[in-house]
Parts: C-alpha cells; structure tokens; sequence
C-alpha cells in the first residue's frame, strides 16, 4: 500500500495551496496530482478514508478532492464526518452522476460535485471557485471583526461561528458563505440566483437555507431569522450588528 506523497513544484510554497486528493484508482489519483501539481499546487494523495485521516493529522489542508466509491469507507459517509468536524473545503468526484447523488452530496456539506469522466482543466476551475469562495476575507476600508446577531457570533477573519453560549456552531464552507451574505446584507430580499454564488444550483441554495435553519434558529420550522420570501427568495431579517 502507497504511503501518502506530497507532490512540489518550482512555484514558491507561500503562495501555493495544499490539496488532498482522496481517490483509489491509481491512474485517476495520478492524473489529478500531476495536473494540479502542474498549475501551482501543492498535492497529497491517498487512496482510502484511513490515510485520508492521517494527512489530515499531519497537514494543513486547504481543500479535499473526495471520490465516492472508496474501498473501506464511502465518499458520502466520509464527507459527513468531515463536516461535523468542521473540514476543509470539499469537492465530491464520482462516477455516479444522478440528481439524487449529487443533492445528497450536497446535502451532507460537499462545496462541489463533479462527475466522472471529467475534464482536469473542469477540476482546476472548480478548486479554484471554491477557494476564492472560502478564503479569508479581507476589508481594506472597514475592519470588522464579527457580525452578531441573536446572541450568535460570526466572525469572517477565522471563519467560524458561534452561538449564544460560546460553543462553536459547526458550519460548511457553503452555510459559512451564505450566512455571511446574510450578516453583510440585513433585510435585503435575495432571490435564488444571486445566493447561487454560495451554491451550484437553485435546489442547492433551498438545501443549503434548510440546514443553515437547523443550525442557528429554534424552530426551524417556523424560523425568526431566515425568511422565505414568496415567489423571490430569502431575507434575513435578525438584527445584525458589528464589532
């Protein structure tokens, strides 16, 4: 069994970002890491969820590349840990290509999805979007340390929320950048495309406001912070003040 291998390149390491690419067909995992390797990035391979866990133990990752089909462990369940434990931006690769498997990808916290046989140059764009989207954020005319709002603290430099007793509140990279929106953006109606920024579909973004309500309302069945806006979209309607 191949051990985890980094990947250099003669691009200067501060400015490079590390990819983890879970895949376990040799030739594809291959293809991947020279060709991310190629434009920049630093690459760690592995092809199961064990090895996974050990990069994640001894590096800091920027963003995961996950194939579903793994052989001791699968994409989906790997991703939802992943998630509750607060992971790195995450791309699903797989074979299976139906509506069903991709909502569920998303729905379990996937960032991106991407189905095989695929296009590197696809692949690349795709890692590029969803880093852009999480990077820290960074305001040169108003610095703002945190957005609160209902007892909740979000704060944009460390990407991380949390709630009204202090605990951190577990989000995805996508939720992160929605909630975001919201804090910058109190009261403005959004419709559906506009959110699709944080999102890769219309569905998505509807999937993506349902789990956000589990997370930070107390009834998220009738909820006080996010609101549906009939036949536009969504509004976040919480006071929302800055430190």
């Amino acid at each position: 069994m191949k051990s985890p291998g980094l990947k250099e390149t003669a691009s200067s390491a501060a400015e490079r970002r590390l990819i983890l690419v879970v895949e376990d067909d040799e030739e594809i995992r291959s293809l991947i890491s020279k060709y991310l390797s190629d434009h920049g990035f630093m690459v760690m391979v592995a092809q199961d969820g064990k090895q996974m866990d050990e990069v994640l133990a001894s590096a800091q990752v920027d963003l995961i590349v996950l194939d579903v089909n793994l052989p001791d462990e699968d994409g989906f369940s790997i991703c939802m840990r992943l998630r509750n434990a607060g992971s790195p931006p995450l791309i699903m690769l797989t074979a299976r290509g139906e509506d069903t498997d991709r909502i569920l990808g998303i729905e379990l916290g996937a960032d991106d999805y991407l189905v095989k046989p695929f296009v590197p140059r696809e692949l690349l764009a795709r890692i590029g979007a969803v880093l852009r989207r999480t990077a820290p954020d960074i305001e040169p005319t108003q610095k703002i340390d945190a957005y609160c709002f209902a007892g909740f603290l979000l704060d944009p430099s460390a990407r991380r929320l949390l709630g009204p007793t202090g605990v951190r509140v577990i989000l995805t990279s996508a939720e992160f950048d929605l909630l975001l929106t919201f804090c910058r953006n109190p009261g403005k109606v959004f419709s559906r495309d506009e959110l699709k920024a944080t999102s890769t579909t219309e569905r998505s973004v509807d999937i993506l406001i349902s789990r956000l309500r589990q997370k930070i309302e107390n009834d998220p069945r009738d909820p006080a912070h996010i609101q549906t806006v009939r036949s536009i979209g969504y509004a976040f309607t919480a006071k929302v003040s800055v430190q």
